[in-house]
């Protein structure tokens, strides 16, 4: 499958300021109104202990986020003049059961990926620092849908305090236990990090457009709910112009975002396995994870080759001729 999504403003283009204020002030208001209901929502679920209005309030917190992620969507279709063009090898359900492993070049990545498959997917999960819980309204939002919070420990703190060792394993495990008997959607960019010049030099990546693969995550995720998810689904994200920042989202500054979509089986030999503690099976994971991402750096190559340059005015997203990467519909 192949479509193109085209969405813009049309006539003259707004100024670049004008343009950034109104997107960041719609995208406040937006998450003002709905970010109040999702967490009333949510202390309902807490307070009520019937398993049955639980599930109910579920599926309401689910429509209340994706409700609150398709305005932000049609406000970057509508302030922006993007191009973004999705090849898919894919069918996606929304009540699928998914592990989605994609590199990681740009906080934009985030309201990319959230357009690209708000609805098409249960709703993106990402793990997050315990930290950001604190981000003000968001961090009570993510909160409020599940989202897994990680507390991460250096090697010096480790090394100081012994008994910290696994924690973070132990609530890797704990988090996916939630997610056994509902549609979801659980997202880890492998690499760990942004991808930034420095840190590839700092790594020796043998990469040439990717950070290295970190694969202890994936393999947690597998261990504790691998038989629950149906379809790994790999994401590349390539900015052929460029990698940007989120000034150059709200300022209209990216001409255009490739997107590849490939579902992948889950390798049933990699479903049991002991990460931490059996070197075969630790090795036998990083050798399918470096087979991965060396697929996903020829692709990266080649969407970043073939791109042509573009200045879009997109559209709502929509089936297009597989032959074709320039219609818009």
């Amino acid at each position: 499958m192949r479509y193109v999504s085209c969405s813009g403003i049309g006539g003259t283009p707004i100024d670049n300021w004008l343009r950034t204020s109104l997107a960041v002030m719609a995208m406040a208001l937006n998450t003002a109104v709905h970010v109040p209901v999702l967490l009333c929502v949510a202390l309902v679920k807490v307070v009520l202990p019937s398993a049955g209005i639980r599930k109910a309030l579920n599926h309401a917190l689910m429509a209340i986020a994706e409700s609150w992620i398709a305005v932000n969507s049609s406000l970057l279709r509508a302030l922006t003049r993007i191009d973004f063009v999705v090849t898919a090898d894919a069918s996606l359900h929304s009540d699928g059961h998914y592990l989605v492993l994609a590199n990681h070049q740009s906080w934009v990545d985030i309201p990319v990926l959230q357009l690209i498959l708000n609805r098409r997917i249960p709703l993106l999960r990402f793990f997050l620092k315990q930290q950001l819980i604190w981000v003000p309204l968001l961090g009570l939002a993510w909160w409020a849908l599940d989202f897994p919070f990680m507390k991460r420990y250096s090697r010096e703190v480790l090394a100081r305090h012994p008994q910290l060792a696994g924690r973070d394993v132990e609530a890797t495990r704990r988090a996916c236990e939630k997610f056994r008997n509902i549609p979801v959607s659980i997202m880890n960019f492998v690499e760990g990090t942004r991808f930034t010049p420095a840190k590839h030099q700092q790594q020796d990546s043998p990469f040439s457009h990717l950070l290295k693969p970190r694969a202890g995550g994936v393999a947690f995720v597998l261990s504790a709910m691998g038989e629950t998810l149906h379809a790994i689904l790999d994401v590349t994200i390539a900015y052929p112009q460029g990698r940007p920042g989120m000034a150059d989202l709200f300022g209209d500054r990216i001409p255009a975002v490739h997107v590849h979509l490939r579902e992948l089986p889950i390798p049933p030999d990699l479903l049991a396995g002991d990460y931490q503690n059996d070197a075969a099976y630790r090795d036998r994971f990083q050798a399918w994870i470096n087979t991965l991402w060396e697929q996903k750096d020829a692709r990266l190559a080649t969407l970043v080759a073939a791109a042509p340059a573009v200045a879009g005015n997109p559209r709502p997203v929509a089936p297009v001729n597989a032959s074709s990467n320039k219609r818009c519909s």
